[in-house]
């Protein structure tokens, strides 16, 4: 056994063979250009600028930081980053902010948190108010929303408190604790909405809900009997209200009555008295016609009407009756 000096030393050879390693095949990969493996980064790179906006959204792009453009739903493209961005913000969902308290928990029943700080305010004559409100919001205007004001619900919040502590202070407190409600309400909003305007928040108040109006704590009582007073006046004054529609119309219609019974005996006098003004002037036709003849008619007409029942003889100068004259007959008649 004899070693060869080009194999490994400790590996034998038989004597008289040579044995040959067999040959590993490397393995060549085909040499692809520069470009082909570029080309897909790059549309991968550029299709992800490609962007969707939803029918309820609006796409504000932004180029390097600043408002480039405000983009319509549908799908659109932008440069992809880092020259180009886009923030697709919800502008028609309503969204809301409590002031005077803060919801904790919507279990029921719901738990929340009292701040008075910012419900407590003065009326117009003087006295404290604990006013609690809810204001309803949305998107009007993206890019306003996203580059005009830094914090747009804090802002928000403000211009709320104050536009309901100069609303309140122009009223009496009966009226914001009772019959005004609903007015205060929109000239809030009115109020808030011109104030927001001016901020240029792109921001639009939706409604303003007073969530309780009441008193302080310390006087609540005293209201609650005061309260208690003007609903037993509201009702002796319902009370009387209701007397006043059922004897009201009960005496229009009795007067209306009267009325017409007077017009009908007013139209039978005129009836009549026409009659009788055409009959004295037949009468008076005839009597300038025949005035004796007239005279000594309306004459006999006159006993006929005093004398009912009586029998009337009437004589000549030779003391026999009147024969062409049959009054007999036409007093038994009657």
């Amino acid at each position: 056994m004899s070693f060869d000096s080009q194999g490994p030393p400790w590996r034998p050879r038989p004597a008289g063979k040579t044995v040959q390693m067999p040959q590993v095949p490397r393995l060549r990969l085909p040499k692809l250009p520069l470009v082909a493996l570029v080309v897909p980064l790059l549309l991968v790179y550029l299709a992800s600028g490609i962007y969707t906006v939803q029918p309820d959204e609006q796409g504000v792009v932004r180029r390097f930081g600043a408002l480039s453009r405000v983009s319509s739903p549908g799908i659109n493209y932008h440069l992809p980053w880092p020259f180009e961005s886009v923030v697709t913000p919800k502008v028609t969902e309503v969204k809301r902010i409590e002031i005077g308290f803060r919801t904790i928990k919507q279990t029921s029943p719901a738990q929340y948190e009292d701040h008075p700080e910012e419900s407590l305010m003065l009326t117009g004559d003087e006295n404290i108010v604990d006013a609690e409100i809810i204001v309803q919001w949305r998107i009007k205007d993206a890019a306003q929303y996203l580059f005009k004001v830094l914090d747009v619900e804090s802002a928000l919040r403000d211009a709320a408190e104050a536009a309901l502590r100069q609303v309140v202070g122009s009223r009496q407190i009966d009226d914001v604790l009772t019959v005004a409600k609903a007015e205060i309400q929109e000239e809030t909003r009115l109020l808030l909405q011109d104030i927001i305007d001016r901020y240029e928040a792109g921001v639009q108040v939706v409604a303003i809900q007073l969530q309780d109006v009441q008193p302080p704590a310390a006087v609540r009582d005293a209201f609650k009997d005061v309260a208690s007073a003007r609903e037993d006046r509201a009702k002796l004054i319902n009370e009387a209200e209701g007397y006043r529609n059922d004897v009201i119309p009960r005496a229009r219609g009795e007067a209306e009555q009267v009325i017409r019974q007077a017009e009908a005996y007013r139209a039978e006098r005129v009836a009549r008295a026409e009659g009788e003004t055409q009959r004295f002037l037949a009468m008076l036709e005839e009597y300038q016609k025949a005035p004796g003849v007239t005279r000594t008619r309306l004459y006999l007409e006159m006993m006929e009407a005093v004398l009912p029942g009586v029998t009337i003889y009437i004589l000549d100068e030779s003391g026999s009756t009147l024969r062409f004259l049959p009054l007999n007959e036409g007093v038994g008649r009657r």
